[in-house]
């Protein structure tokens, strides 16, 4: 098919040699399969924000940093140029994120490229080489719930042993890949992938990480339920966001599905303090920010 205009330049640069066809048009992009050399690939094409239901919320976008602190300050005050420099972070924090991930060992989709708001990665495939089915698309047995929960749970505290929430976890956004096995004659295994990721947040730097979190585990834990049962009655949301407050959180941690909240008393004046003193911060950033206008 012809190259729509926004993949021309890559063709121009010689990153993609043909477009083969549209994959699917989302909320946030467009994805093309295309040929690079002798790979399949896909390119995701990043809607313009007025053009995608998906907004950039506050909860997502908070202490997001770039360098240049004109683009910060412009940024922060919402001007054009702002709002262009927004746009540009946020798409390439999908791309940071993605090897990120992937340099963690989680399972998502390798990225090859970014290029004028394109992100070049892997193609995932299922067994007979087409396009990977999400989740939702798929009908699974008990056994095979369990399994593919259990592996993407594991997922999830890879992701945050290396800093990341996703944010918008979902049977919407993962593939269910193949792996070919690493002997002659393994017919391999189905491999969930994790992808759409610009909205993914510094698990240490946004005070609304722990909640997106939780979000995340329980909407695994509801899609695999309907095939499982048993998995409903699972918290290991709270048990993971503990350990990891707790410093005890690793890629080998063993988890046990239970959680008991502390009965601990709620220390309120530290509390107040704490809210103060945020308070503060704030003025005393926007009173920066005036000074250097």
């Amino acid at each position: 098919m012809k190259a729509p205009p926004r993949l021309q330049s890559l063709v121009e640069e010689g990153l993609i040699d043909t477009v083969v066809r549209q994959l699917m048009s989302g909320k946030e992009a467009m994805v093309y399969v295309v040929r690079c050399g002798d790979d399949t690939r896909c390119a995701k094409i990043y809607k313009e924000a007025n053009n995608r239901s998906f907004r950039q919320a506050v909860d997502y976008t908070e202490n997001r940093r770039v360098k240049n602190s004109r683009q910060a300050r412009a940024m922060a005050k919402g001007t054009k140029f702002g709002r262009e420099a927004q746009e540009a972070a946020w798409q390439s924090a999908e791309v940071d994120a993605l090897y990120r991930l992937a340099g963690a060992g989680v399972r998502v989709p390798q990225p090859y490229n970014f290029h004028d708001g394109v992100l070049l990665m892997e193609l995932v495939t299922d067994a007979h080489g087409d396009a990977a089915p999400r989740l939702n698309d798929v009908t699974f047995t008990s056994e095979q719930a369990r399994q593919h929960h259990a592996t993407l749970v594991g997922e999830v505290v890879r992701m945050l042993c290396a800093g990341v929430v996703h944010g918008d976890l979902s049977e919407f956004n993962i593939l269910l890949g193949h792996e070919e096995g690493l002997n002659d004659g393994d017919e391999g295994m189905e491999v969930p992938v994790i992808i759409d990721l610009p909205q993914a947040v510094d698990a240490a730097g946004n005070n609304h990480a722990s909640r997106m979190l939780l979000r995340d585990v329980a909407n695994l834990r509801d899609f695999f339920g309907q095939f499982a049962p048993e998995l409903r009655a699972t918290q290991y949301g709270p048990e993971i966001w503990s350990l990891y407050q707790a410093g005890l959180l690793s890629n080998d941690t063993v988890l046990t599905g239970r959680f008991t909240p502390s009965r601990a008393d709620v220390d309120l004046s530290s509390v107040m303090r704490e809210i103060d003193d945020a308070r503060d911060e704030e003025a005393a950033r926007r009173l920066r920010m005036a000074t250097a206008s």
